[in-house]
């Protein structure tokens, strides 16, 4: 059905209205599009494919899914949406000076990215959202981290930070029987933290759907706020991931991974005291 001008919903309200409708490629579309609006606004249909991992070909049928008759009058859309926040002062882009000149390398401009990464994160942070999540890390009796791939590091040094605290925590990296057998131990005493970046990893996506029917607590950890992982926390905890480089940027992640340890160690810091002194004079 073609998508008529009088439709009151934004582009964003649309997309995470008919979201379950897309295909999976058109959902990397979709949900990048809802996180990053100034990029649908002013990227080209290639470059917005690009960032969002896929190819311009579905971005084009993505918006022809919505009812434009192509990728323009998608971002025409978009840029209408952008300027109604900016106009109304309810924008929560980054507004930050440049911290190198206009003709800058591609070194500098990935650098640059990170910085932008972090500020937007921090921006996007919801107060009560993190403060629940510290409590039911600081509470759980057993902690269960699940990340693969390029997530696995992650999930790894999250759980390095909260062993530090005296925390119980492991990692499920992989479909191994190990890794399956702890996912077999969710229980309702257990704190389920997935990460994802994109496109979720089936393992992840299965730990949290079963710790949900455990009614184990969970967090999620991500870069798309539309991301199924997202759907299935109890807690969700974003990040930005913006790069003009070949992969994704984690900056933003590691850093809010270090802020959620620190919040931990926060709620009792002379109980964490002393093991926290012997590990730094290692």
């Amino acid at each position: 059905m073609p998508r008529t001008t009088t439709q009151a919903r934004s582009l964003s309200a649309e997309i995470r209205q008919r979201f379950e409708e897309f295909s999976r490629s058109q959902k990397d579309v979709g949900q990048y599009i809802v996180d990053h609006l100034d990029e649908a606004a002013f990227h080209t249909a290639e470059e917005l494919a690009r960032r969002a991992n896929t190819s311009s070909s579905t971005v084009v049928r993505f918006a022809q899914a919505l009812g434009f008759e192509g990728f323009p009058e998608l971002q025409a859309s978009a840029r209408e949406e952008y300027r109604r926040q900016h106009a109304g002062g309810e924008t929560d882009q980054v507004q930050a000076q440049p911290l190198f000149p206009i003709d800058q390398t591609e070194f500098e401009a990935a650098l640059a990215a990170d910085h932008v990464n972090v500020v937007e994160t921090a921006k996007k942070i919801d107060r009560d959202e993190v403060a629940a999540a510290v409590e039911r890390v600081s509470r759980a009796e057993r902690i269960l981290i699940c990340g693969t791939d390029q997530m696995a590091f992650f999930a790894s040094y999250l759980r390095h930070l909260l062993m530090l605290l005296d925390l119980r925590a492991e990692v499920v990296a992989s479909p191994s029987q190990e890794g399956l057998s702890r996912l077999g131990r969710i229980d309702e005493r257990t704190l389920v933290i997935g990460f994802s970046a994109g496109r979720p990893h089936p393992l992840v996506v299965r730990a949290m759907k079963l710790a949900r029917h455990r009614r184990a607590d969970t967090i999620a950890i991500c870069d798309a706020t539309l991301s199924e992982v997202a759907k299935l926390g109890d807690q969700r905890l974003y990040y930005s991931s913006n790069s003009p480089a070949y992969v994704r940027s984690h900056t933003a992640l590691l850093g809010l991974i270090q802020a959620l340890a620190y919040g931990v160690y926060a709620l009792d810091e002379s109980q964490y005291a002393d093991r926290i002194k012997a590990f730094r004079l290692k």
